[in-house]
Order: structure tokens, then C-alpha cells, then sequence
């Protein structure tokens, strides 16, 4: 908190700087569809004290495959692409999360899921578990998930072969 602001002020103006990275975002990225001539709709959101920016389409989202590549590959380097067309407009580092056809949401419930399977497995065992290789994103759901089963994750080895790996408690 600055000097001379109260916590509900600060709370506004979180809110109304993450809301206007959300608004340069769309702009970006409605630019980027107007390029590649795909159709999409942009959705704003505030999640976890990030804006959160979802393309989706009415149309079926076949065309928005393109925009997320094979395992979000492609989805990745965009949303990279929106943090700096972000970061050059405000001047500070954003955490902007770029959703697209829903690729993210499934992959999120499919890693939550994997989270607590694998919490459920060490618990039974004892032993610890070492997940695949996953992108920060990736890691953070398991995290998440792994926790809320009572149990507590690291993260190993370096990028892009960093990891989970489930503790016993």
C-alpha cells in the first residue's frame, strides 16, 4: 500500500490497471485476428490478480486450433507476444493469461485432475511422484491441486524440462 491510500483504493486501482491490460490485450489481439482473417470473439476477465483474456468463436473454433498450436505451442508465444504489446503500452511487467477456444480451461481441469490422482497415489504409496515436464502454467494448476489435497509439490530441473514433483506428507 502507498502512503495515503486506504486498502479499498488500492483494490480499485489493481482492479482498473488489470482491466486496462485486459483492454490493450483485445485490442492487440483483435488486430492479430483481423490480420490472419480469422473470426473470434475477445472475452475480458480479471482471475487471481491477473487479467485474463479468452478468444472464442460462435462459429466452432476450428480456425482458433491455428492460434494454439500443438500442445498450446502456439498459444504460448501469443499470449508472450500480448504481454509485451501490454508491457509496451503500460510500462510494467503483466501476467496476462490468453486463453483460446478454450484450450486452457480443459487443460487446466485435466491437470487438476492429475494433481489429485497423483496426490491420492502418493498418499497411498509414501513414495514421491516426478511428473512429466510442464510449462510454468502447467506446473501452477498441479501445484494448486496437490495442495488443496493436503499434500505439498516442488518444482525441478531446469527449463523447458522443469517438472512436479508430489511429496509424501
Amino acid at each position: 500500500m502507498t502512503e495515503g491510500t486506504t486498502p479499498a483504493a488500492e483494490g480499485v486501482d489493481t482492479l482498473s490497471r488489470l482491466e486496462q491490460e485486459g483492454e490493450i490485450a483485445a485490442d492487440y489481439l483483435e488486430g492479430l485476428l483481423d490480420i490472419a482473417d480469422l473470426d473470434g470473439d475477445i472475452d475480458m476477465d480479471v482471475e487471481a490478480d491477473r487479467a485474463a483474456v479468452s478468444i472464442i468463436s460462435d462459429s466452432g473454433s476450428r480456425d482458433l486450433q491455428k492460434l494454439v498450436g500443438r500442445d498450446g505451442e502456439v498459444l504460448e508465444a501469443l499470449q508472450e507476444l500480448t504481454r509485451l504489446a501490454v508491457h509496451r503500452e503500460t510500462g510494467d511487467r503483466s501476467r496476462l493469461m490468453l486463453d483460446i477456444a478454450g484450450f486452457r480451461a480443459k487443460k487446466r481441469t485435466e491437470l487438476a485432475e492429475l494433481g489429485a490422482k497423483t496426490a491420492d497415489e502418493v498418499k497411498d504409496s509414501g513414495q514421491p511422484v516426478k511428473l512429466q515436464p510442464m510449462t510454468p502454467f502447467e506446473r501452477k494448476v498441479v501445484h494448486d491441486a496437490v495442495a488443496a489435497a493436503g499434500l505439498r509439490s516442488e518444482s525441478e530441473g531446469e527449463e523447458p524440462q522443469r517438472f512436479v514433483v508430489v511429496l509424501p506428507a
